[in-house]
């Protein structure tokens, strides 16, 4: 590759991936404006009144965005250091998934919808608008749920037998006779049950089947706990490790975190942080 490729290349990556000089600056915010005006578009194309009077321009507008954003999505691949792991980071999935819905909607009536997950890529720009202590706490979170995952599966493999055993509990109780007309349909009694939810489509009359409803009822308060618990004293616990500014500093390639102390570049993609 010439000098001059490279240097252009250099530059290109300043601009997009780097938000420390004024191009990356505008380059960011001309991106935050993009994001909010093409998903505002999409939620006014869904209201039948706003579409009949300017659907046409929201449609011209959506597949101008979409297709700036597909550039953008083709420059970052060609200016990471290392193009796969770009595209298989949080970041780079989120970003195709920002400009895949237009293209599927010539394919499937609606689905141009999805784009509102666009707006999951304003995270990308928060460091323009001096948000950095907001990732930060994002991070802590990240962190927590991370380590607070096992016990998670094994809350949810619990929940999930308790579920089972009783929705078919309540299929033999009630039966089709009260709306119990398979044990699918009684295990979603028992979630909605189980979850304080009670839309009351369906609801057991016999005493027997009440008494049971009461009791997954209590269950369901003493459940819904188990995991809140869970998640805070590993918040706590990631709160309080201490782990420096630059250990939560995402990569700006991969979008990675947390790195060491005196790291210079990223231990996942080897860009430099």
């Amino acid at each position: 590759m010439s000098k001059k490729k490279q240097n252009t290349r250099q530059k290109l990556y300043d601009i997009i991936f780097l938000a420390d000089t004024p191009a990356g600056k505008a380059f960011d915010i001309a991106l935050l404006i993009a994001i909010v005006i093409s998903v505002i578009a999409v939620i006014l194309d869904s209201v039948a009144s706003i579409r009949e009077k300017i659907g046409h321009f929201l449609f011209i507008l959506e597949w101008v965005v979409t297709i700036l954003f597909s550039l953008e999505y083709i420059l970052r691949i060609y200016v990471s250091r290392k193009p796969y792991k770009y595209i298989f980071s949080f970041y780079g999935i989120i970003d195709l998934l920002a400009i895949l819905p237009t293209y599927l909607s010539l394919v499937l009536v609606g689905s141009h919808y999805l784009v509102v997950i666009r707006i999951l890529r304003i995270l990308r720009v928060f460091r323009v608008l001096k948000l950095g202590r907001f990732l930060k706490a994002s991070d802590v979170l990240m962190v927590s749920l991370k380590e607070s995952r096992h016990k998670i599966i094994i809350f949810v493999e619990v929940v999930f037998i308790i579920v089972v055993i009783m929705g078919s509990l309540m299929y033999l109780i009630e039966g089709p006779r009260h709306g119990f007309t398979s044990i699918p349909r009684g295990i979603y009694w028992a979630i909605v049950t189980l979850t304080t939810v009670g839309y009351g489509d369906i609801a057991p009359s016999t005493p027997l089947g009440q008494a049971l409803s009461s009791i997954i009822m209590i269950m369901g308060y003493a459940i819904i706990a188990v995991p809140t618990g869970i998640f805070t004293v590993e918040m706590s616990r990631a709160s309080h490790k201490k782990i420096t500014d630059k250990g939560f500093v995402h990569c700006n390639s991969c979008g990675k975190f947390p790195h060491e102390v005196d790291a210079e570049y990223c231990k996942y993609c080897g860009a430099r942080i």
